[in-house]
């Protein structure tokens, strides 16, 4: 595994730069795999509402691919109602004990009912349970109003597979930036960035100042 004081590659323009960034992200999350003690897939997600007010909050990177970065939510809660007015989102990605990090940005778009599907399925049945229960990001008057739902919705499924409810679904950030950051001594830290017009468009790729 790099040392943590190991710079960035070299990345040659051309054809080859187009899956560089992708393939960079997954060479450093392997090692984040094996390196963080906690949740290496814990990314901090920020939206906007139609004023423009920014929200961050930490979620679980869930799938990732040369699409981009995939997270699940329910639809209705804060980032999802920011989400619907604001089709726009950014993230980051800071593994502590490797001393990098990885940002990104770029439009949202949902994956399919299919992935979601997928993915609802594959969760613990209590978490697949507390998605009916929950009314995620409204006012809760009282602790026992969410342990009484979770009690309705277990009854209600005994014996019966958990469906996934039609409000949870999974966004993917579908990134137009991607900034890899290694530390280095005297913080003179080694950053380069990848960017494109649209998630379909070609990367333009350099180094950056610390």
């Amino acid at each position: 595994m790099p040392s943590p004081s190991d710079g960035l590659p070299e990345i040659a323009h051309g054809s080859a730069a187009e899956s560089a960034p992708f393939e960079l992200f997954e060479q450093w999350y392997e090692e984040a795999a094996i390196a963080e003690l906690n949740d290496p897939n814990a990314m901090a997600i920020a939206t906007a509402d139609a004023n423009g007010l920014p929200d961050v909050r930490m979620v679980l990177l869930k799938h990732r691919d040369s699409r981009g970065f995939v997270f699940f939510t329910n639809t209705t809660s804060a980032k999802g109602r920011e989400l619907a007015e604001n089709s726009q989102a950014s993230g980051v990605l800071h593994w502590k004990s490797l001393r990098r990090q990885v940002r990104f940005r770029g439009p949202v778009e949902m994956v399919t009912p299919t992935e979601s599907d997928a993915y609802f399925a594959s969760r613990a049945r209590d978490s697949r349970i507390g998605a009916w229960a929950s009314r995620q990001s409204s006012p809760l008057p009282a602790r026992k109003v969410l342990e009484d739902a979770i009690a309705a919705e277990t009854a209600r499924f005994e014996g019966l597979d958990v469906p996934r409810p039609a409000h949870w679904v999974g966004y993917r950030v579908q990134p137009t930036y991607l900034e890899f950051w290694s530390d280095r001594p005297f913080r003179l830290h080694d950053r380069i960035a990848f960017s494109r017009t649209t998630p379909q468009g070609d990367w333009e790729h350099g180094r950056l100042y610390p």
